[in-house]
Formats: structure tokens, C-alpha cells, sequence
């Protein structure tokens, strides 16, 4: 009897260990949503200290959102904003720009105060929190203001079949249907032209794709925007997926690549034109690579952002 309640003992003791050692944050897949920040700080100390390049780390953490559930307000300006007062940082929903922007500041942190600066330095401009300050659309604000990380690779990898279209931006347009009536600070009309692969050619470049492209679908319907949705490419099995966030299936999931390019070509070929990718600078993009908050002006300077 002693040495039965003995061996009870043993093996709940091993499995109460197992136990912790997962919830400490170990590489273990766990989604991120089922994680505390602590953990999910456990788990950028851990993988920082590995020699993953930026983009190997976007692969390994964009994983970590699989199943997590969509919500098109997750992310906003934070408690006091006046307009949209929803969390800075939000790991139990994304949409499909927030899991972008937060699979981009896990991927070039080192531990949990580093990514949050990081995460408003890629959603805003200068990291300045506010709405006239983040940047709302992909193509007119989002990658120029982070030209510092990514850059635009479509020509690269469209080649030939490369499509241009040019659209007006009005940012006093899309804050007057938010009820704004203030426009002070507020930027000016642009008119912008972005480069794009065209749905029925994006099985023909899917080699010169890489993982950890973030890309921009756009619109094909409306004039006064360019992307409708941002999607990673990603990996598993040795083969490309589209890693996304959408309401498709109000959750985070993969697709394989040319399934999905055949579901755009079909269902939303009137929808949508084809997509903008953006990449990693490769000078950045080295093993072990990780970028400081305060390393974000120097790197601004180096690509001509700021003079």
C-alpha cells in the first residue's frame, strides 16, 4: 500500500514538472493565445538567443497565432485614445495587419519591453501613438514609414508580368466616415502608384517568393485604397503556404500556396487584383539579428527616410 501511494506520488510529481516546463514558455507549440505576456516574454528570451535570422523567426512565431480567434477592432490606440480605445498589444484576437505587425516586432526582439516599442514603431509613425499618426493604409503609409525593415520586392518577383495601378489616398476622407471633424495634423490627398502581380500570374512566381514575404492584396473594386488584406508567406512541410488572419474563417490559418491562388483566381477574381509583396532587407535579415527601439532612427537614416 506504502508503495503504491509512493509510486502515485513519483508520477505526479513528474507530470506537475512536465507541466511547468511548458508553461514556462519553452519552444513548445503553444498558441499564443493560451499564453501569458510572461510566458510569451519567457519564449523571446529563448528565442533570441537562437541564430535565426528575422524571417526563420517571423516562420517559427507566426505559428504561434494559428487558431487564434479574428477580431477586426482587436488592436487600437489604447485605454485613453477618444476614438479607438482598444489594446496596444493583443494576444488573444488579431486581424490581419496586427498579426503582421506583431509577428514583425517578435521577430526583431529580444524580450517583452523591446517588442512592445517596437510593435508602435512599425504600427505608427516615429511610434508616436495616436490616430493621425498610425498608419492606416498599407501601400500610402504602412511600408513607407517602415522602409527602415522591408522593402518592396513585387517587380522583383513579378518581372514581366508586373502591373501598376494609381489610386488617390485621402486620409480626410477616411477620418470624416470615423466622425472626425477636426483635421488638424491630418496628411494630405496622395496620389500614389503601386506595383502588383496579377492573380492568374502568381502561380508562376511562386519560386521567387520567399518565406517571411508579407504581402498586400489589392482592391479591385474601390478607388480610394490600394490593399484589402495582408498575408505572410510561410512554410510547413517543406512547402509555401499563406499564413493569414481572415474572415474567411474568423481565425489564423494556413493555406497551401497554390490552393489558395486558385481560390483567388476563381471565387474573388472580381474582388481583387493580385498582390504587393514586401521583404525583409536583407542586410538585416542575418543570423541572430536583433533590432533595439533605439537602433529604428539609425536605421530610418540608413535608407534615406529621414535627412
Amino acid at each position: 500500500m506504502k508503495l503504491a501511494s509512493l509510486f502515485a506520488i513519483i508520477i505526479t510529481l513528474l507530470v506537475l514538472g512536465q507541466n511547468q516546463k511548458t508553461w514556462a514558455g519553452s519552444p513548445a507549440e503553444r498558441p499564443f493565445y493560451q499564453m501569458t505576456h510572461h510566458q510569451i516574454d519567457s519564449v523571446l528570451k529563448e528565442i533570441s538567443q537562437k541564430p535565426w535570422t528575422i524571417t526563420q523567426k517571423m516562420d517559427y512565431y507566426s505559428k504561434r497565432f494559428l487558431g487564434m480567434p479574428y477580431n477586426f477592432k482587436c488592436v487600437g490606440d489604447g485605454p485613453y485614445a477618444i476614438m479607438e480605445p482598444y489594446p496596444l498589444v493583443n494576444f488573444k484576437q488579431t486581424n490581419c495587419m496586427a498579426f503582421c505587425e506583431h509577428v514583425l516586432a517578435l521577430s526583431i526582439s529580444d524580450y517583452w519591453d523591446t517588442f512592445f516599442d517596437n510593435l508602435q514603431n512599425i504600427r505608427y509613425k516615429d511610434g508616436l501613438i495616436g490616430m493621425r499618426t498610425r498608419n492606416h493604409y498599407t501601400m500610402a503609409d504602412w511600408l513607407p514609414q517602415n522602409r527602415w525593415l522591408l522593402h518592396d520586392v513585387t517587380r522583383q518577383v513579378g518581372g514581366e508580368f508586373t502591373k501598376q495601378v494609381t489610386r488617390t489616398i485621402s486620409h480626410r476622407k477616411f477620418f470624416a466616415a470615423k466622425g472626425m471633424k477636426d483635421m488638424i495634423d491630418v496628411k494630405p490627398d496622395r496620389t500614389l502608384t503601386v506595383d502588383y502581380v496579377p492573380l492568374d500570374k502568381l502561380a508562376l512566381v511562386k519560386d521567387k517568393l520567399k518565406i517571411g514575404d508579407v504581402c498586400a492584396l489589392i482592391d479591385g473594386r474601390h478607388d480610394n485604397v490600394f490593399s484589402a488584406h495582408m498575408l505572410m508567406v510561410m512554410e510547413e512541410n517543406g512547402k509555401k503556404v499563406i499564413r493569414e488572419s481572415t474572415t474567411r474563417g474568423m481565425t489564423t490559418f494556413d493555406t497551401p500556396y497554390l490552393q489558395w491562388v486558385k481560390m483567388m483566381q476563381t471565387k474573388y477574381k472580381d474582388k481583387y487584383l493580385g498582390l504587393a509583396i514586401m521583404r525583409v532587407r536583407d542586410e538585416l535579415n542575418t543570423p541572430g539579428r536583433i533590432i533595439k527601439p533605439w537602433d529604428i532612427l539609425k536605421l530610418k537614416k540608413e535608407v534615406g527616410e529621414i535627412k
